[in-house]
């Protein structure tokens, strides 16, 4: 049955045209913001990794309306529970296919982006390192801001403001763990995203389930 579920999220995901628009966004910000900068390397080395890592979340955030909204307005929630499925599977499944569906394009894209902003091959190790361990916690929150904000008008710009707050942890250890010798810094950029993917089922299923009531 989670199979099934993993399969059509991702059969979603992918099939309705929207699924280039989270790479198509991050590459654009890389580009925008090499071209704004100008041809100073040493300075897009020093804040490019930050800019990816705020260009990472708002991808993240992009596909959020259609989520939870979607599955809510056509009444396959209310099939997900008449069959016993819990709502915490159904917002850890959902969180999956998010990663799958955005996160890896992203590390993907993220090399192009990373020559855009002149990029050493050292640095490119480490944002991918440590997109690859923060984008889970990503992907949580947007599965969360996709609950918070079904049903209502304008679900992407409530879901920014909702989940900024969270997303500043991932934030700071993610670009810090660019730095050289920023292990301490991974390793706390590990421990929220962790943190996140673990609680994000049992939060946006509460949602969900009060969503149904």
């Amino acid at each position: 049955m989670i199979r099934a579920m993993l399969r059509r999220e991702l059969r979603l995901a992918f099939g309705g045209g929207q699924a280039g628009l989270p790479v198509g966004f991050f590459l654009l910000t890389a580009a925008l913001f090499a071209f704004a900068v100008g041809p100073d390397a040493p300075l897009l080395r020093a804040i490019g990794g930050g800019v990816l890592w705020v260009a990472g979340l708002l991808a993240a955030l992009l596909p959020v309306d259609r989520l939870i909204e979607p599955d809510r307005a056509d009444g396959v929630l209310d099939q997900h529970l008449a069959r016993g499925i819990a709502v915490e599977t159904l917002a850890a499944v959902k969180m999956v296919a998010h990663w799958l569906s955005f996160a890896v394009p992203l590390l993907i894209a993220a090399i192009p982006a990373a020559a855009l902003l002149q990029m050493d091959g050292d640095g490119l190790r480490r944002l991918l390192f440590s997109l690859l361990v923060g984008t889970p916690g990503l992907a949580a929150l947007g599965v969360l801001a996709a609950a918070l904000t079904a049903g209502l008008k304008s679900a992407a710009a409530l879901a920014g403001l909702l989940v900024l707050p969270l997303a500043v942890p991932l934030l700071i250890f993610g670009a810090g763990a660019l730095q050289t010798d920023a292990d301490g810094a991974m390793r706390l950029l590990g421990a929220v995203s962790l943190l996140y993917v673990a609680a994000t089922p049992f939060a946006a299923g509460a949602v969900i389930r009060a969503l149904q009531d």
